[in-house]
């Protein structure tokens, strides 16, 4: 008996050894003791969680044009828009950002998924009251949550825009040659990261807690993810600077940019290339914007997406990177496009 007490000990002191490494810690939940305090407006949804919001531009029972912003990976509501007051007060647009589940001061929602994102989506605009149709713009990260309404809550939708939305290179409709090839560019420490969190999800924690090894390049905002137009547009913004304290992982990293990186990059229950146009009678539009030059999300596999769905439009900035729309006034050709249909020049 006790030989064999000596061989399964060991065995069940790694299991779980490996069961604590493996195991991302709870999450320190806004309001709660010991963690960060609650000073957004928030709405209770139906399961229970709170979702944190932020309004912007004219009141909303005046506005002409209603807007839900979606923010980008390691971001939040708080994020400044660099949408100008000018064209706001011109077109009367109402924007609403919202913290994406467990960023911010938003709860987090351990079944996030595609699906979720565009419910919460709708859940907050029904909060607010803003009509049966909204606009929806998601920046990155954030075009995953577009994707999902235009798949899920299409009929609530008055216009889409994806700004250099997230790609997944293991979407079916891809052909196989086209998306290795385009993965292949990304930097080392990007493609083991997005392999582990679509073939490995259990090793996500793990990996982006090691020492040893680069993890992801996009949540390190390591230098050889920007282009040089990308620099340029960080060196006008430290020009200058806004007060503004990114609070995206304060309630723990797991449920904030790991649980994205799970989500954009595992299996999604319907292909974005079989979704449908909720505008076929030309009621409104879905606009991709891509920078040509972006190191982040490859401009091939967003051309392919263009061919495939024709009917939406798609705008290609020749020298533009990832973050081409923080400057020079694109944001406000982006909404204006979005809300008239007027189209803006080549950058």
């Amino acid at each position: 008996m006790v030989p064999r007490l000596f061989l399964v000990l060991p065995v069940v002191l790694l299991a779980l050894a490996f069961q604590a490494i493996l195991q991302p810690p709870p999450p320190k939940l806004c309001g709660s003791a010991g963690g960060p305090p609650v000073t957004s407006p928030r709405i209770k949804l139906r399961d229970g969680r709170y979702l944190a919001y932020r309004e912007d531009g004219v009141q909303r029972d005046k506005a002409k044009y209603k807007i839900i912003t979606v923010h980008a990976f390691d971001s939040t509501k708080d994020f400044p828009s660099p949408v100008s007051k000018e064209l706001v007060e011109e077109l009367g647009i109402y924007l609403l950002a919202f913290d994406r589940a467990g960023y911010g001061e938003s709860d987090p929602n351990p079944g996030r998924n595609v699906k979720s994102e565009a419910l919460d989506i709708e859940e907050l605009a029904d909060h607010l009251d803003l009509g049966q149709k909204f606009h929806v713009l998601g920046v990155s990260m954030g075009g995953y949550s577009v994707w999902g309404c235009l798949q899920y809550i299409p009929h609530r939708l008055a216009g889409a825009a994806l700004v250099v939305p997230v790609i997944n290179y293991w979407w079916p409709s891809f052909p196989a040659e086209l998306s290795r090839q385009a993965f292949k560019k990304l930097i080392v420490p990007e493609q083991r990261t997005l392999w582990i969190a679509h073939n490995a999800p259990y090793l996500l924690y793990l990996w982006m807690t090691q020492k040893w090894l680069p993890s992801s390049a996009a949540a390190m905002h390591h230098p050889e993810i920007f282009s040089k137009h990308d620099m340029e547009v960080i060196q006008k913004m430290m020009a200058t600077p806004r007060i503004i304290e990114n609070r995206s992982r304060q309630q723990g990293i797991y449920e904030s940019i790991h649980r994205d990186l799970l989500v954009a990059f595992g299996n999604w229950e319907f292909d974005p290339m079989n979704v449908t146009d909720p505008f076929h009678t030309n009621e409104g539009a879905v606009h991709i914007w891509q920078g040509y030059e972006d190191r982040l999300v490859l401009v091939e596999l967003q051309r392919y997406i263009s061919k495939k769905l024709p009917w939406i439009r798609y705008h290609e900035v020749s020298q533009g990177g990832h973050m081409f729309m923080l400057v020079d006034g694109w944001t406000d050709k982006i909404i204006k496009t979005l809300l008239v249909g007027e189209e803006a020049s080549p950058m």
